[in-house]
């Protein structure tokens, strides 16, 4: 043992000192890690999730379903237009039109349910507890809200419009069968409209 370790071992008061840097470096790192988890996993434009905190948390809800039996789905939802808005008003009009869009998806979701980016124009919602019905009745609703929305950007009101996808949760799911079976559902309406 060193003269130098064996003062700070003898020495309350070092030590004491020594222990609360300690503490302090971890809450620092700590406080760092929730930064990047935050970084990695939400939208940079939009106050939500961004994809790869969606398929974080459709992973838990595919767990659940299998665990727990849950009924639920996702929504898959592609904005109609974005790049006519972004053309024709500029891309600041654009970038109002989505958070503006994700307020309305927020909004008129429960708090338990999860609105998240997927990047560009599709955003991706997922409904816990939901039957088929009740999933097409919010997808209904959410496209109703859109359209009715009065969005304008300058003084100029600007239509905003979405297909709309969903896709049934199941037991057994790998979370990008869930998204193939809402994107290939979202094409589909898109198609019939």
């Amino acid at each position: 043992m060193t003269d130098e370790t064996s003062m700070v071992e003898d020495d309350p008061l070092v030590l004491r000192a020594e222990i609360a840097r300690l503490r302090e470096m971890v809450a620092r790192l700590e406080r760092q890690v929730g930064e990047l988890d935050q970084l990695a996993h939400r939208d940079s434009l939009v106050p939500v999730p961004n994809r790869r905190g969606f398929m974080r948390q459709l992973g838990k809800l595919i767990d659940r379903a299998e665990r727990y039996g849950d009924s639920s789905a996702m929504l898959f939802v592609d904005v109609d237009g974005l790049k006519m808005v972004n053309d024709s008003f500029g891309h600041e009009a654009g970038d109002a039109a989505l958070i503006h869009i994700a307020a309305l998806l927020t909004g008129g979701v429960r708090q338990s349910d999860c609105v998240a980016r997927f990047g560009g124009d599709e955003f991706a919602v997922l409904l816990e507890r939901v039957d088929l019905q009740q999933a097409t009745e919010t997808a209904l609703r959410l496209t109703d809200r859109m359209a009715d929305s009065g969005f304008e950007f300058d003084g100029r009101p600007i239509p905003l419009s979405a297909a709309i996808g969903i896709a049934e949760i199941r037991p057994g799911d790998r979370p990008e069968d869930v998204l193939a079976r809402a994107d290939q559902a979202m094409y589909e309406q898109k198609a019939a409209a």
